[in-house]
């Protein structure tokens, strides 16, 4: 029993495996659409392909089936690929059919495939067309486990399998009364899922999960978040990732939602209105992008005042229990699609303005914290309790503690609990690292206040010691330097002044667009004289030791992981 089990908002439906999972949606919302997305992710012909989870629930069997009948059990199988049907149907097969399974990172470049792929020795590979010609290379290295390559896009190679294929092989099977999958035991406390971290810093390290682990944590976020079978999904962040597959893919599907794949983060406002999006799950990166041309939008049409006004009397009448904010500000949320209810984002902390911005519109924001070790989430604001600029409150059966606080109650967040990973596969000594008396170390650094609320200040490996000893966290700079309306992104660092001193720099994305804009056309120097000014502006809000002293200035993006997460190690090495 965690530290706030009294504070469930909801008695959640408690699932011990995947199988049980999959039963009870199958079963229940048998009708209902499950997935929906483009025929052959054509944008021009359009024609929509939906699949009802009676359907999903005959292709996660026949699919597992096939598996199964070719010696696969408890083997370990790849998938890597887009947001698409098949990957979910192959991850439920494998978890649900006693085998293992391995999502992989679509963006990484092939000589790290070849390096996670021979780590952790998959016998199965299953992708997109696109991966054809690396796995085809890997199959053929005697180093490497890989026996049996499966493409989900139907192509010509008589060295591969198809997914389709194996899928109508399956159906014959289980429709001649094939009842291996039936058979298969399910033990929910042993690896089910091998997942890389994403390696923002050094070699990726392989995470054990068990279904428990993930089954606990579904438990536990319905128990505080509740999704309905009325909701739509847009599923459109890499869905290998553990905070899209947790609460985007499995959770949707625990709750009998409908998720439809999205076609690009460039149409992600088109798929928001042509899907009728209610529920979406996001990154800071790209809520606080929208926000931006929100505001922009607001501010070109002069309506800045009456905007203002309008939030103002809308929060006046919530006081009142009368909630207008849909119908007052319709045509903002119309450029969201019009059906938006909820956001759920992670992964990065987030401006406290933008939060309060998108709340003020009537569209709820709930934060969630956790990390790939954690199955993932740790903390969540709820449907009954939130606070801007937490990350919420440990789920129910999660302790959660501070270690080593300092006078202001600061130190590394430690988590037990049912959700934290079995440990790292083959990594005796990461593991002794990661725990301490059985708790885990996050690597943030944060602080709980009396009530419970948990506050990540900056992770722990990217604070900045300075020669007088005092830290600096550098995302609260750039959270800062961030507002500015024509920077894009932002990374604070530190640079050695001279032998006794250092001093904070800032490396400063900006749009040429946005400043062009506001400021006319100008050269380099003169946009970084102007965006030096705004700095200075900054710099007196901020204690002394925390003043930025030299800016870089580009239109260059930084270097991210494909949650969106910078990749500070590498810009580093840059700057």
């Amino acid at each position: 029993m965690g530290d706030n089990e009294n504070r469930k908002v909801y008695e959640p439906r408690i699932v011990k495996n995947y199988r049980e999972m999959i039963e009870y949606s199958v079963k229940n919302y048998a009708d209902k659409v499950a997935y929906k997305y483009k025929k052959n992710g054509d944008l021009k012909h359009v024609e929509y392909v939906e699949k009802t989870y009676e359907q999903v629930g005959k292709d996660i069997k026949a699919f597992a089936t096939e598996l199964l009948n070719k010696g696969l059990e408890k083997k370990k199988i790849i998938v890597i690929g887009n947001n698409r049907y098949e990957w979910c149907v192959t991850y439920l097969a494998v978890t649900s059919g006693n085998m293992i399974i391995v999502p992989l990172d679509k963006a990484l470049p092939d000589n790290e495939i070849e390096n996670l792929v021979t780590r952790s020795e998959a016998e199965v590979a299953i992708f997109d067309k696109k991966y054809v010609e690396v796995m085809k290379k890997l199959k053929k290295d005697t180093n490497v486990n890989l026996k049996m390559l499966i493409c989900m896009d139907d192509i010509k190679d008589n060295e591969i399998e198809k997914f389709s294929q194996l899928l109508k092989k399956g159906e014959e099977r289980v429709k001649n009364g094939d009842d291996y999958y039936e058979k298969v035991e399910i033990h929910p406390e042993e690896m089910s899922i091998m997942l890389f971290t994403s390696g923002t810093t050094n070699l990726p390290k392989a995470v054990m999960l068990s279904q428990k682990n993930i089954c606990a944590n579904l438990s536990d976020f319905a128990s505080w978040v509740k999704l309905y079978p009325t909701d739509t999904l847009l599923s459109f962040l890499p869905i290998h990732h553990t905070f899209e597959c947790t609460v985007t893919f499995l959770y949707g599907f625990y709750s009998g939602c409908t998720v439809a794949f999205c076609d690009g983060l460039k149409y992600i406002q088109k798929n928001l209105a042509e899907y009728k999006v209610s529920v979406f799950v996001a990154v800071p990166l790209v809520l606080e992008t929208m926000y931006k041309k929100i505001q922009k939008a607001i501010h070109d049409q002069g309506k800045e005042k009456l905007i203002n006004r309008m939030i103002k009397i809308a929060n006046g009448l919530l006081k009142c229990k009368i909630d207008l904010r849909k119908v007052i500000f319709k045509q903002i949320l119309d450029n969201l699609g019009g059906n938006i209810r909820l956001v759920l984002y992670g992964s990065a902390p987030m401006d406290k303005e933008t939060i309060v911005g998108f709340n003020n519109f009537g569209i709820a924001l709930i934060q969630g914290y956790g990390l790939t070790e954690t199955s993932p989430v740790i903390a969540a604001e709820s449907d009954k309790e939130k606070r801007p600029g937490s990350v919420g409150l440990a789920l129910p059966s999660l302790n959660v503690k501070i270690d080593c606080p300092d006078e202001k109650g600061e130190g590394e967040i430690l988590v037990k609990g049912p959700s934290v990973m079995m440990g790292y596969y083959h990594n005796e000594e990461e593991n002794q690292k990661a725990f301490v008396d059985g708790w885990f170390r996050t690597g943030d650094y944060g602080y709980i206040t009396e009530d419970g609320f948990i506050y990540v200040t900056g992770r722990k490996k990217d604070i900045i010691v300075l020669r007088n000893g005092k830290n600096v966290y550098p995302q609260e700079i750039e959270f800062l330097i961030n507002k500015l309306p024509y920077v894009t992104e932002s990374l604070v660092y530190q640079r050695e002044k001279d032998k006794t001193d250092t001093m904070l720099c800032a490396k400063i994305v900006y749009d040429k667009d946005m400043i062009e804009e506001k400021l006319g056309e100008k050269t380099e120097k003169e946009y970084k004289d102007s965006i030096w000014e705004e700095i200075k502006e900054i710099n007196k809000k901020l204690p002394v030791f925390k003043h930025i002293k030299q800016i870089t200035i580009t239109t260059e993006p930084l270097i991210k992981t494909t949650t969106q997460k910078v990749k500070r190690y590498e810009e580093l090495k840059r700057v």
